[in-house]
């Protein structure tokens, strides 16, 4: 008995890592869930891509997201969760092969500049839907603005002070040639926050915020896109499909428990080992009697019955024809002896 609960609850505990797994699957690209409101955004209605040859042109088809720079002195270009559909020609410090990654740009004169590279995963910042790119242009170095710091000047002495000041030169000499890592590595990024475009009439938009230290760009978008909707994904299981899972264990645990039962301690066998024998016993008969009723009712209606009723009823006909004769044939007779 020990050994039949233990597997029952092995199968219970397999049943429920297994729904588990099913709503742990990983997410579709450019979909995050909140965390906060449980509900799923969807921003791949925002992608723009170029028209496949033959089909018609939509909405959007005629490039990427657009946004005024304004007071910035120049305008931009985004795309959601994908690259631009714009072909680039002369992006600054980035190389050749990721041209085609870019997501946001700007173009100052003949130059190009990208502000990040594709990312297909938005994210929550508390109760903000974020995108983040990264990865694009290096940012304006502020070397040239600080103020030059003077070098000491030679002091004449003996040998050990030539020493001293050599080594003190090449000290200086290397902290001159040493770039500063933290200026030549930084690049610039994008960071777009999404708002909920309630009116059901609002179109789609970004606009740009602002920009910190030429490195940082905020952008601004709303769309319907951004509203969030119930979190039904076909690959989980439904709340349906999870109370079918549980019935069934427990369908599982009832006949299967309630057998190892009658067989232990009340020492059943066969069919009498199923648990509440006598009442399956009755709607089992039940059923039987009432297949048993309507198979005989609907033989009635069958057309080797209808012919051996007619023979039937032919029979009984002659049969009270002849009763019929005889009882005249005992009047005429009693009539006769009554006469004499």
């Amino acid at each position: 008995m020990k050994s039949a609960l233990t597997s029952l609850l092995v199968l219970l505990s397999c049943s429920l890592s297994c729904v588990k797994a099913a709503s742990d699957k990983p997410l579709k690209p450019c979909t995050v869930v909140s965390p906060t409101t449980e509900r799923f955004f969807d921003l791949n209605g925002l992608r723009r891509t170029l028209p496949k040859e033959g089909d018609k042109k939509k909405d959007g088809d005629e490039g990427s997201w657009h946004a005024k720079g304004y007071d910035y002195g120049a305008n931009f270009t985004v795309n959601f969760c994908g690259p631009v559909v714009e072909e680039l020609s002369d992006v600054q410090d980035l190389d050749k092969k990721l041209w085609r990654n870019v997501s946001a740009f700007y173009e100052r004169g003949d130059r190009q500049y990208a502000i990040g590279l594709e990312n297909s995963e938005p994210i929550f910042r508390g109760k903000k839907l974020i995108l983040n790119y990264t990865g694009g242009s290096l940012c304006p170095s502020t070397s040239s603005k600080r103020s030059p710091v003077e070098l000491p000047r030679e002091i004449i002495g003996d040998d050990d002070d030539d020493d001293d000041k050599k080594h003190e030169d090449q000290d200086s000499d290397k902290n001159k040639k040493k770039p500063s890592s933290d200026k030549s590595e930084r690049r610039k990024t994008t960071i777009i926050s999404l708002l909920c475009e309630s009116d059901p009439l609002g179109k789609s938009s970004i606009s740009f915020v602002a920009a910190v230290d030429d490195c940082t760009y905020f952008f601004e978008g709303r769309s319907r896109f951004a509203c969030g909707i119930v979190h039904a994904d076909t690959q989980t299981l439904s709340p349906g499909g999870v109370f079918g899972v549980i019935a069934l264990i427990a369908v599982l645990v009832y006949f299967v428990g309630g057998c190892v039962y009658q067989r232990t301690v009340m020492h059943q066998r066969g069919w009498r080992q199923l648990p509440n024998y006598a009442m399956w016993a009755g709607i089992w008969r039940f059923f039987s009697d009432m297949f048993i009723i309507l198979t005989s009712s609907c033989a009635r209606f069958m057309p080797s019955r209808r012919g051996y009723s007619r023979v039937t009823l032919g029979a009984d006909s002659r049969g009270r024809g002849r009763r019929d004769e005889s009882e005249n044939r005992l009047i005429d007779n009693l009539d006769e002896e009554w006469d004499d």
